[in-house]
């Protein structure tokens, strides 16, 4: 699952008095304390202990707390492992003393409790406290999509389809439901596990929308993730899960060159772009590309939502059916790197990107990817995890 900017742990004195009595114990008068590796293990460890006494006793009867994953304004996510079958889970821990909190407890926990498919993730277990609530769900291994993309060997449309298919799959059966994500993006589709097979998984229900006690479907918050938001969206008009296939799109298109459709610093010049509708098909490796998957990404970048495909139309497209059959095999992971990499500038870095073991110089065109959940007037900013 995506996460915000982790935090930045510093030593307390106490932990620093109690290395440094201990390094002068046992080493001789020329000792002057611990290094500080002993001093960082240290503080760790006396960070770990207060983070799991903060845990509900149900919770640390059942699950061993490992590592924290990432946090959030209102969450951490945590690795377990249940303790009776050593399996590893995600533990997502919702703050809910704060009426923001509360309701972005509630509005997650109404998604993730009414689905059931292999490609969306899937809850396994919740505990409910005065002020948390802990969500215990399926923990994805395999990385996020563009981490993989940037260092298998090999990747083709064929691929490319492969991947679609299971993110189309997944929306299907939410849009089946009345259930909009809103915030589809390459750093919530995640690898299930290491393997080359491995299903992808869409994760991050934290802005998705399921309709009121009114069975009203349309949505008119501004939210989502600048460069994946659909036009209808900045316009301020009623939507509908429409903005989904949008955002679908965009993924499509990035997938297959490492570059976005919409793309400016400045959100006012993005929207504006986003708003035209207008994006090209000219440098590398668009000329290598297929007319099939150019049509595909044609009929979901479309600026009136009620033409868009639909995500059932999605899987019927050509493209799709004939998994790209007719398209070239010319590996398009090369371009696809150097476009991502091109991306990095030190002056452009988000201050809430995450970084992961992959390439420095990935990490800092990361930032076009982990542009954090807007909301705008009706909600504070979010950072889900």
């Amino acid at each position: 699952m995506g996460c915000g900017a982790s935090t930045k742990v510093v030593p307390e004195p106490l932990v620093l008095a109690r290395v440094k009595q201990e390094g002068q114990g046992q080493g001789s008068s020329r000792d002057v304390g611990p290094g500080p590796e002993a001093v960082a293990e240290a503080a760790r460890r006396m960070q770990v202990a207060r983070f799991r006494a903060r845990f509900d006793a149900r919770v640390l009867a059942r699950y061993d707390i490992k590592a924290l994953i990432g946090t959030g304004s209102f969450s951490k996510v945590v690795r377990v492992e249940q303790k009776t079958t050593k399996k590893p889970f995600a533990m997502k821990v919702m703050e809910t003393r704060v009426r923001e909190g509360r309701e972005a407890c509630e509005s997650e926990l109404t998604i993730l409790r009414r689905v059931s498919h292999r490609y969306i993730v899937q809850l396994v277990e919740i505990f409910e406290a005065q002020d948390r609530v802990y969500m215990v769900m399926e923990l994805a291994t395999g990385g996020e999509l563009f981490d993989r993309l940037m260092t298998q060997g090999s990747f083709t449309e064929q691929d490319a389809v492969r991947i679609l298919q299971m993110v189309a799959d997944g929306i299907r059966y939410l849009h089946a439901l009345r259930i909009t994500h809103r915030d589809l993006k390459p750093e919530n589709l995640l690898y299930y596990h290491p393997g080359a097979e491995s299903k992808i998984l869409i994760t991050d229900f934290g802005l998705a929308h399921s309709g009121n006690k009114r069975g009203d479907w349309t949505m008119r918050t501004l939210c989502g993730t600048p460069e994946y938001i659909a036009p209808e969206i900045l316009l301020r008009k009623p939507y509908t899960s429409a903005v989904d296939m949008w955002a679908l799109g965009v993924i499509t298109y990035v997938l297959l060159s490492g570059v976005l459709p919409f793309d400016d610093e400045s959100h006012t010049r993005l929207y504006r772009k986003i708003l035209k509708g207008r994006y090209n098909y000219t440098e590398e490796p668009w000329p290598n590309i297929s007319h099939l998957a150019k049509d595909f990404i044609d009929k979901l970048l479309m600026l009136e939502a009620s033409h868009r495909m639909s995500a059932g139309q999605a899987l019927d497209h050509p493209w799709v059916i004939t998994r790209a059959a007719g398209s070239s095999l010319k590996n398009l992971q090369k371009v696809i790197s150097r476009n991502l990499r091109r991306k990095a500038s030190p002056h452009s870095q988000s201050p809430e990107s995450v970084p992961s073991s992959r390439s420095r110089s990935y990490h800092k065109s990361k930032h076009m990817w982990s542009m954090r959940n807007l909301r705008v007037e009706e909600s504070p900013l979010s950072a889900l995890l």
